[in-house]
């Protein structure tokens, strides 16, 4: 049996696609937690989320396909609290930050994977009123 993604690891797997967060993410994390705090995934992914929007508002693109691969991963192979996160956590937060800064959400459909952009949808359709 294939093992699911917990929520432990979810951090590490975007760090490993978007190694240029590593920096922001280490001062982020000496900022708001003290030792052997647990940390709290969904905020993780509101920190990631306005840095990855930021890359995209820079025209940085090139860590773009291995992070939409994670998300999908997550989405995949995540235990519910990853998949639930994965969504309502991170797709949710780079829909609000694009939105925030008057960017349409399409912009990131290209590199949306399948089960990905059909939360990307789902949640595009919950906030324009059609669900």
């Amino acid at each position: 049996m294939k093992k699911e993604i917990s929520k432990s690891e979810v951090m590490e797997l975007l760090l490993q696609a978007c190694p240029s967060y590593r920096n922001k993410w280490n001062e982020y994390v000496q900022e708001n937690y003290k030792s052997g705090d647990e940390q709290l995934l969904y905020i993780d992914l509101a920190d990631f989320a306005t840095y990855f929007v930021d890359l995209y508002k820079q025209n940085k693109l090139s860590e773009f396909p291995a992070v939409f691969d994670v998300i999908e991963l997550l989405h995949r192979s995540g235990d519910d609290f990853v998949r639930e996160a994965a969504s309502i956590g991170l797709l949710e937060d780079l829909q609000n930050r694009l939105l925030s800064n008057e960017i349409n959400t399409n912009v990131f459909d290209q590199y949306l994977k399948k089960e990905s952009l059909k939360w990307w949808n789902y949640l595009n359709d919950i906030w324009n009123g059609k669900i």
